[in-house]
């Protein structure tokens, strides 16, 4: 089978995020498929940008054909951003002659985040007669009305209402990563029968040691030796430093803490470090340590220091679709208790009995499962971890996602 996967922000190991799609063309892959990801050379979730010297490069990254097309740099979220986004279009479509003659498709997946890839999508896959999937990550337009605060009045809103109601009356299939909103499709023109829901997961090859790990740099292991040889209980968290991570909760909750034996290990990068770095400054909070980012293939070994683990959220109305957060598979897969703050329509640590789970926003109740946590018996933080890595195993690895994909298609 022929599958064209078009993901603006597809990543790979060497460019970073996103991980989805490569996980899941890899397995493909393996299983005798071909897939050509066809993705923009610009992305604000990349580590590494690929280069593109004309209009599009063609890449083997494990036998997967990336196409890197050549769009408009941007930063931030303003019209940069909307213009690299109709730069991605116009090179999807300038390369529609290959699908039409040379590699014709046998299924075409749309899975951009926003949902304008479902018109080149929709084009080509009537062209060549392929099977349409739309992906769904997050639900635009209304993501960036209710979390953004936009318009729905707003022109460049209405156009993304209009792709998003496109693509669910045309797909084929409808894959979607929120486990709850199913009803909230149908109600712009889904049949409901499309519908197939295939969360995020993680590559098990990396957390068994298969594929090449990497070690902490030096500093980390300092750090953590250093908190170890005084008897902390470490708490840590992996990840983004923005809005959306909630730290600033954390923070308060450290704050409520102070003659506690927790210590807070917070590793990453993002645009609110240096302020919520100020923030725990000003408040004193010597237990809160902050670290800087690491490869991903470096985080198994950073969550395995670590004696439970912190996930948060905001309370937002657009999670009561549901939440699919790759860093809590990864989290799971570590064989370590979660404290997870959350108001969702899902709450998986909860599902799998993977740690304790309360109220989002709420620092007073995440300082008190922190405390929780650390007087809980050893036996019973390791049958935790045990119910969620085991659960992971189940319900989330690629190879059994990347399969169910398919035979929803």
């Amino acid at each position: 089978m022929k599958i064209l996967y078009i993901n603006h922000y597809a990543g790979s190991p060497r460019h970073g995020m996103e991980f989805r799609p490569y996980y899941l063309a890899r397995e493909w892959v393996k299983a005798g498929h071909e897939v050509n990801m066809l993705a923009a050379d610009v992305s604000h979730l990349r580590q590494t940008h690929p280069q593109v010297d004309g209009k599009y490069r063609d890449e083997d990254i494990d036998g997967i054909r990336y196409t890197w097309c050549r769009t408009r740099p941007y930063q931030g979220n303003g019209v940069g951003r909307v213009l690299n986004i109709f730069s991605f279009l116009a090179r999807v479509m300038g390369l529609s002659g290959r699908y039409l003659k040379h590699w014709k498709p046998d299924v075409v997946i749309a899975s951009s985040t926003y949902p304008l890839d479902t018109v080149p999508a929709a084009w080509i896959a009537g062209k060549t007669g392929a099977r349409l999937v739309y992906e769904v990550h997050d639900l635009w337009p209304l993501t960036p009305v209710e979390v953004g605060g936009m318009s729905p009045k707003h022109p460049f809103i209405r156009l993304l209402q209009w792709a998003e109601d496109f693509g669910y009356r045309k797909a084929d299939t409808v894959v979607s990563m929120l486990p709850c909103a199913k009803d909230y499709m149908a109600a712009h023109g889904m049949d409901p029968a499309k519908y197939a829901v295939i969360p995020n997961g993680v590559d098990v090859a990396e957390w068994r040691g298969e594929a090449e790990a990497e070690a902490l740099p030096a500093e980390h292991r300092m750090r953590l030796a250093e908190l170890k040889a005084q008897g902390r209980f470490l708490i840590g968290y992996a990840g983004g430093h923005g809005l959306a991570n909630a730290l600033d909760y954390l923070l308060e909750a450290a704050a409520l803490m102070r003659d506690s034996a927790v210590t807070f290990v917070l590793v990453g990068d993002g645009p609110d470090k240096a302020a919520l770095a100020a923030r725990a400054a000003e408040l004193g909070l010597d237990k809160v340590v902050f670290l800087p980012a690491i490869a991903k293939r470096a985080v198994p070994g950073f969550l395995a220091e670590m004696d439970a683990l912190f996930i948060g959220w905001r309370k937002l109305p657009i999670y009561r679709f549901g939440i699919n957060p790759n860093k809590l598979f990864d989290y799971l897969m570590a064989g370590k208790p979660v404290i997870h703050s959350v108001e969702a329509g899902n709450d998986m640590v909860s599902e799998a009995g993977a740690g304790l789970s309360v109220g989002a926003e709420d620092p007073a109740a995440i300082a008190d499962a922190a405390r929780r946590m650390a007087a809980l018996p050893a036996e019973e933080r390791a049958r935790m971890g045990a119910a969620g890595k085991a659960y992971v195993l189940e319900h989330h690895d690629y190879a059994v996602l990347a399969r169910r994909f398919l035979q929803a298609v």
